[in-house]
């Protein structure tokens, strides 16, 4: 979606720039259908959507970049020909190829001028505006020239119209790989798997281990006098921890969370508050368990998290 241009010493890439809404429409397509061929996601991936808009010229170099992770993609600036009141001619580009410098290419268009190398060329000017936005380059055409004819010299001898050489190389399990389409968008959700696993069985374990904590909480409202008896009349912390597991069969963790608690804020706890919040982690940790155990389910939650 961003592109990407070279990754390391002696390892060159050059991946262009896609729509967010296409890649995330072509990658669904494919968890749905993983049989998928290229032209079915090229339905949803048309191509590369350079941020500096220009028109890529034909299909080919995106069809062999998509099927092969190499191809040779040809883009033009945007420009029309007007026809001004005195009868005179003018070009007006409005987009440019990506990564062309605008600076550069206009400098470029000048020097063609005044070398003489394009006839016809009266003046060129930047009208180009931050403010607006917007690029626009105004090429004032002589009135004996043909402004087509000058227009496609332009695309000739400058960077209105450039090749991005598309080479889809990626680093795939610590190795870099050249990928086709397909398996780029492949590889996006194996690894949007991954995440969803590893955070799902996080936040279980989290949950898990608070659960266990209230479990133990419960139990000690319901014994609240004895407990805080067994608190008060311990000479140590280990004592009373040791004479807690002893009466309420609770493990290490279970007895540090109850004697780290003061004990009035351990009396004042509402056993309804425990029992909700019990419940709710249990009902959590279910989720999370059908998650795990599901492929569908993960591949759910990356078609809606996407």
């Amino acid at each position: 979606v961003n592109g990407s241009s070279g990754i390391a010493f002696g390892m060159a890439t050059e991946i262009p720039p896609h729509n967010l809404g296409e890649t995330i429409d072509g990658m669904c397509y494919l968890i749905d259908n993983p049989e998928a061929e290229l032209s079915d996601i090229c339905e949803y991936i048309k191509g590369p959507d350079f941020p500096t808009g220009g028109i890529i010229m034909g299909r080919a170099g995106i069809r062999a970049a998509y099927a092969t992770g190499k191809g040779k993609i040809i883009v033009r600036g945007k420009a029309e020909i007007e026809e001004l009141s005195n009868g005179k001619f003018r070009i007006v580009i409005t987009e440019i190829p990506y990564k062309v410098r605008k600076e550069a290419l206009v400098k470029k268009i000048y020097d063609l001028a005044a070398e003489k190398r394009v006839e016809g060329i009266d003046d060129v000017v930047d009208y180009s505006s931050k403010r607006d936005g917007g690029i626009r380059i105004v090429v004032d055409i002589k009135r004996d020239a043909n402004p087509q004819v000058v227009l496609n010299k332009l695309y000739s001898y400058t960077e209105l119209q450039t090749t991005f050489g598309a080479n889809l190389i990626a680093i795939v399990n610590g190795k870099p790989q050249i990928l086709t389409l397909k398996e780029m968008l492949q590889n996006c959700i194996d690894f949007q798997c991954e995440i969803i696993e590893r955070r799902t069985a996080f936040d279980m374990k989290k949950a898990q281990e608070r659960a266990h904590i209230l479990e133990a909480l419960n139990t000690a409202i319901d014994f609240i006098d004895e407990v805080i008896s067994i608190i008060r009349t311990s000479k140590t912390i280990p004592e009373s921890k040791e004479r807690l597991a002893e009466r309420f069969d609770f493990d290490d963790i279970q007895t540090t969370a109850i004697v780290q608690m003061q004990l009035g804020k351990l009396a004042g706890m509402e056993k309804q508050k425990i029992e909700d919040e019990l419940n709710e982690k249990l009902a959590f940790i279910k989720e999370c368990e059908e998650i795990l155990g599901s492929q569908a389910r993960v591949l759910d939650i990356v078609k809606t998290e996407a």
